[in-house]
């Protein structure tokens, strides 16, 4: 087996144990303080097996990191639920900015208007649903966020979209995008459940679950080679 190959293959592994023992802390089946560990170590590995990644698109690749770098930030400001929050919020939406630039790549922005009146339906419900429950001082931070958030997932689904028709391949790769942005909205819907509605069963498993896999998939559309 090719080396390079090997090492591949060994990211999927990795992320997945950190993960597990991060959430496995959340949860308090482990000591708590290995959260501080392993929580942005497992960022820090998606970054890992994105950073070599998109040869063939630089100005994508280099947007990518950037929303993952600000991720992890994002993810060390969120150790501290209290305090780290509005730091954390900001520091995501900065990451959603530049995922979007990264999804204008190779469509622009919009350009399948409908995916736009889905997501921003959908979000528009579950922010209203929330709304009661969403602090004054955070109110324009988070709707700020929240657009954010849907102007990421619904481009990363135009891009999907607007590659259907092309290259198998290329529809492939933008479909995992496509996929990490649904899975980001599913996150953040949870976190925002748990925080400003009612607490959830086992939140910090549905919540980092859907999250890095949302990020994972964010990574995939960059080609390995």
């Amino acid at each position: 087996m090719n080396p390079a190959d090997k090492n591949h293959r060994l990211w999927p592994g990795l992320t997945a144990l950190s993960g597990t023992l991060a959430i496995l802390a959340f949860i308090g089946a482990v000591p708590a303080g290995l959260a501080f560990v392993f929580k942005p170590l497992t960022t820090l590995l998606i970054i890992g097996f994105a950073w070599p990644r998109g040869a063939n698109a630089t100005k994508q690749r280099s947007l990518v990191r950037l929303g993952l770098v600000l991720s992890l930030a994002g993810d060390v400001f969120l150790l501290w639920p209290k305090d780290g929050f509005l730091p954390g919020l900001v520091a995501f939406l900065l990451a959603h900015l530049a995922y979007i630039a990264a999804f204008c790549v190779p469509v622009r922005l919009a350009a399948k208007p409908w995916v736009f009146v889905g997501y921003g339906l959908v979000a528009a419900a579950i922010l209203s649903a929330l709304w009661p429950g969403v602090p004054g001082a955070l109110r324009v931070p988070v709707v700020a966020y929240v657009v954010c958030l849907a102007t990421m997932a619904a481009q990363a689904l135009v891009w999907w979209r607007s590659s259907a028709a092309g290259h198998v391949a290329d529809a492939r790769l933008a479909r995992a995008a496509a996929l990490g942005g649904l899975l980001f909205m599913v996150s953040d819907s949870l976190l925002a459940i748990n925080k400003f509605a009612v607490p959830l069963p086992l939140s910090s498993l549905w919540i980092l679950l859907s999250y890095w896999l949302a990020q994972w998939c964010i990574a995939s559309p960059l080609r390995a080679r």
